[in-house]
């Protein structure tokens, strides 16, 4: 099974054939069905996933300067009111995120500095 990362890239070059569309609140749903079908089937999430599960919402929360407990997508919808234009955003943001907690490697090698 591809790690996130390695399904997150696929999706960015081709929406329509994993999601539908280019949406970030189907995005959002595709993320946490993934999750839930690893938990399924006992595949341990890598160190890097769970810095994105963990540490991804809070860090879009301080960068937005919104306190809230929803999720991620829609913080990211109120700042632009459309699906795709928020699918776009969140492709931008989680490369800010990996620089600023320092993942790093290539496209099917992602890991975390230590």
């Amino acid at each position: 099974m591809s790690d996130l990362f390695e399904v997150l890239e696929k999706i960015e070059k081709s929406p329509g054939m994993y999601i539908g569309r280019p949406s970030v609140s189907d995005l959002f749903m595709f993320i946490v069905g993934y999750e839930f079908a690893r938990s399924e089937m006992d595949i341990e999430l890598t160190e890097a996933e769970n810095k994105f599960y963990e540490e991804f919402q809070p860090w879009l929360q301080e960068k937005l300067e919104v306190k809230s407990v929803t999720s991620w997508a829609k913080l990211i919808m109120l700042s632009c009111h459309d699906e795709k234009i928020g699918f776009e955003s969140f492709y931008r943001l989680l490369a800010e995120f990996k620089q600023d907690i320092g993942l790093a490697g290539t496209e099917t090698d992602l890991k975390v500095k230590v």
